[in-house]
């Protein structure tokens, strides 16, 4: 038993039983950090963050090799290389509290380059089930991120990342769509759907129409808190996202999973790629002037 383990369970001790838990309660990460149990070095500067830990296996299929380097709770941390680039993946769970302490300490051990991988619901009619979104910047709709910093503060994708995962879809010919993502903290009443029976949130009717209107592309529930984050931390971060459902035309199928985890991967391989150009060239960042080839 870790802890850690001692810690969480101390609520069922004894009466009078005394519990000894290491470290700062302010900032219990020295070393090994409090949740992903990862330390430096476990991890590749660049992490791909899918929600699901059952994604974890789905993505590293892509890989040359990986290992597994941390499991706690919804948290499962893999490191390998993809194409010979250095590369990680740690799965948050669902919705962005969880997300951002997955930034948090993931930003703690090293890591500089985040890449949110997962599906989203649709809600322009032109996208198809199994297309791909790539987030641009996100509507901050999730209490998260506003714990951190005002609310006017903007969500915005880091255009190196935009970038190597347009050219990343493009060499891999999957079809893809970039604009704005809309991030909820409920995946019922928070995305205009009915909860228990038939419960509809206030506004939750003009919903979807009014975010259509403003030509959001789809919803989701931890971009705006990652983007946001690795604005405040000064890290790289972006979003690619498989259509599962579309809320326009009602057409819904678990399909094309696995393309998202694949142009994530080869972005990332890309993205060393315009390190490598930038330390050539001398300059601080990768612009269109400066060819991948």
């Amino acid at each position: 038993m870790t802890d850690r383990d001692d810690a969480e369970g101390s609520a069922n001790a004894e009466p009078g039983a005394d519990t000894e838990v290491p470290g700062d309660s302010e900032d219990p990460n020295e070393g090994e950090q409090y949740h992903l149990e990862v330390e430096p070095g476990d991890v590749a500067d660049a992490v791909l963050l899918p929600g699901n830990p059952e994604r974890v296996p789905k993505i590293t299929a892509f890989w040359d090799d990986s290992e597994e380097v941390g499991h706690h709770r919804e948290y499962r941390t893999v490191t390998g290389t993809y194409e010979g680039a250095p590369i990680s993946v740690t799965s948050t769970g669902i919705g962005s509290p969880s997300a951002a302490i997955a930034v948090e300490e993931l930003a703690r051990v090293g890591a500089d380059t985040l890449l949110r991988v997962g599906s989203c619901g649709a809600i322009q009619p032109e996208m198809s089930v199994g297309d791909l979104v790539i987030t641009t910047g996100a509507v901050r709709q999730e209490g998260t991120s506003a714990e951190y910093v005002r609310e006017d503060y903007p969500s915005s994708a880091d255009h190196e990342v935009v970038s190597a995962l347009i050219a990343a879809a493009e060499r891999l010919g999957y079809d893809y769509h970039t604009g704005i993502t809309m991030s909820a903290d409920s995946f019922y009443a928070g995305q205009g759907r009915p909860g228990f029976e038939g419960f509809e949130a206030a506004g939750s009717d003009r919903l979807v129409d009014d975010l259509r209107e403003a030509n959001v592309a789809n919803i989701e529930m931890e971009a705006s808190a990652i983007l946001t984050l690795a604005n405040v931390y000064d890290l790289r971060a972006g979003a690619v996202c498989t259509v599962y459902a579309n809320r326009e035309t009602g057409e819904f199928r678990t399909e094309g999973e696995q393309r998202a985890a694949e142009t994530a991967s080869l972005a990332v391989k890309l993205l060393a790629r315009m390190d490598e150009i930038k330390r050539e060239r001398g300059v601080d960042r990768w612009h269109a002037g400066l060819s991948l080839e």
